[in-house]
């Protein structure tokens, strides 16, 4: 442990010399309080104590018998225990108890230097690979969609695609698209597509939450790929202004509780067909050599499962960290996904539960058979390694699994090329 800990903070001190440019990545502070898993892989079986070393570091100087105030919870739930110790010269080391069930559990440090709170946390897995779903499927899972796509095979496309000059290159044109979706409403995105006359294969990449302007894909395109960006919201996606700031303000306000208590009009019914029709557009293509995949994360993950699980037309699929996973958690005493719908007791109605069992995202897992690449964080605080992991141990097609034991809701430069590498190799 002691060469295990020295490594770490050879590392640190590293990256205290190099800013992080990576999109989405933390930049360090001043003061880093540093948290080492007893376990080299954070990772320990049930009934096992686990321990994490602490320490802080002061621009990269060990800080001595400072105090470090801590809370330890399970995953998302109110913390169990509150604490505070006081380093033992340049360490200090903290009994994190154990977990009798399958599950996360996470520490929270606080450290307070001249006057201003510093703050990290650590989170280590018991039996994760032994965790399951919490949320029951309903007996008419497959009925219910089967026969909402035989709705949608009926709408005619009705494609259109605008070239946008300015966004094109040598490499790469792109476009900004529609086609139509059930009950007369329209999908948008942008697409990027190699300049050179050939075929290529076709990806759907769906967006996280939120309602914005999609620029389009030029690099993997550029990489031999027809990459679909896509939109959710029935509304183009190359507006300019404040107009995406007050739809969300304004009526997409929230929009994953949208008619939550009914199956037929819930908000995501309208996306998850619509996404499944992008891949009529895609194949639609002349360029498109008839190899679909889908890419996303957080809900762009949640919706990369979803499209796949509903049309075997999917040849490869990746997801990370994918929201809407095992949402009924919270019913059960334990982390719930994004939107996090139960953490309010006021939802956990019978009809709320029934609708939302239908668009769970681990219920589509239990029926996928699209290989899939998967990531998810143990500190994600917004996707619930709970709830992802839960969701990746369901599917049972052929599946490959990258683990970041210390991010969050975010991903490394080199984990997010390699899903990319993945995918687009095996389309092609």
């Amino acid at each position: 442990m002691k060469r295990i800990f020295t490594a770490v903070l050879c590392a640190v001190a590293a990256i205290c010399a190099t800013v992080q440019s990576a999109t989405a990545q933390p930049r360090l502070q001043k003061v880093q309080i540093i948290l080492v898993p007893g376990s080299s892989n954070a990772v320990y079986e049930t009934g096992e104590k686990a321990t994490m070393k602490v320490m802080a570091l002061h621009q990269g100087v060990a800080l001595e018998n400072a105090t470090i105030q801590y809370e330890i919870s399970e995953d998302l739930m109110p913390a169990h225990k509150r604490d505070s110790i006081r380093l033992k010269g340049r360490e200090a080391t903290i009994d994190l108890g154990t977990m009798k069930k399958p599950g996360y559990l996470r520490l929270r440090a606080t450290c307070k230097i001249d006057g201003k709170t510093y703050s990290a946390m650590s989170t280590v897995g018991f039996s994760p690979d032994k965790l399951t779903p919490t949320v029951q499927m309903p007996k008419d899972f497959r009925e219910f969609w089967n026969g909402n796509l035989a709705k949608l095979a009926k709408v005619d496309l009705r494609p259109t695609m605008e070239l946008v000059p300015e966004k094109c290159t040598d490499k790469v044109k792109v476009y900004h698209i529609s086609y139509r979706n059930i009950n007369g409403t329209r999908m948008y995105g942008m697409l990027t597509m190699p300049a050179k006359e050939g075929k290529y294969p076709g990806i759907l990449r769906f967006p996280g939450a939120g309602i914005g302007e999609k620029g389009g894909d030029m690099t993997h395109a550029a990489q031999g790929a027809i990459i679909l960006e896509m939109g959710i919201h029935g509304i183009p996606v190359n507006y300019r202004g404040n107009i995406y700031e007050d739809l969300g303000n304004g009526p997409l306000q929230n929009y994953p509780e949208q008619n939550m208590d009914n199956r037929d009009t819930y908000y995501y019914k309208r996306v998850y067909l619509g996404c499944v029709k992008g891949i009529d557009f895609l194949l639609s293509l002349p360029q498109c050599n008839g190899n679909i995949g889908t890419f996303g994360g957080s809900q762009g993950g949640a919706l990369s499962i979803v499209t796949s699980a509903l049309d075997k037309r999917v040849k490869a699929a990746v997801a990370y960290f994918p929201a809407l996973s095992d949402m009924e958690g919270y019913c059960h005493n334990r982390a719930g996904g994004w939107p996090h719908i139960f953490k309010s007791e006021a939802n956990r109605t019978k009809e709320i539960i029934n609708t939302i069992r239908y668009y769970d995202v681990a219920n589509f897992a239990r029926i996928m058979e699209t290989p899939i690449h998967f990531l998810y964080g143990y500190n994600d605080i917004t996707c619930a390694p709970t709830t992802t992991r839960s969701t990746y141990n369901a599917i049972k097609s052929p599946k490959e699994l990258i683990i970041g034991e210390n991010i969050g809701h975010w991903t490394y430069s080199d984990q997010m090329e390699s899903l990319w590498n993945w995918i687009i190799r095996r389309l092609q």
